[in-house]
C-alpha cells in the first residue's frame, strides 16, 4: 500500500479511541471524531476514506507492522 500522509492530530484522535477501546471504555464522540477526522481528510488527500482509516489503524495499533509496509 502507498504512504499516506497522516497527520498528527488524525494519530492522536485514533489513539485516544484505541486507548478507550482496549479499557472497553469507547465513547460514541470519539468514535465519531476519528470517523469525521478520517473522512476530511481523505476528501482533501484524494484518497478513499477506507485506505486512510486503514493506514491510520495499521500506524497506531501495529506500528511495526506500519514500518514494514512502508
Amino acid at each position: 500500500m502507498a504512504d499516506i500522509d497522516l497527520p498528527e492530530d488524525l494519530l492522536d484522535l485514533e489513539r485516544t479511541a484505541w486507548a478507550e477501546q482496549q479499557n472497553g471504555a469507547l465513547t460514541v464522540p470519539t468514535a465519531l471524531a476519528v470517523q469525521t477526522a478520517i473522512t476530511a481528510h481523505a476528501a482533501a488527500a484524494g484518497v478513499s476514506r477506507y485506505r486512510v482509516e486503514m493506514a491510520v489503524k495499521r500506524r497506531v495499533r501495529n506500528p511495526a507492522m506500519a514500518a514494514d509496509a512502508a
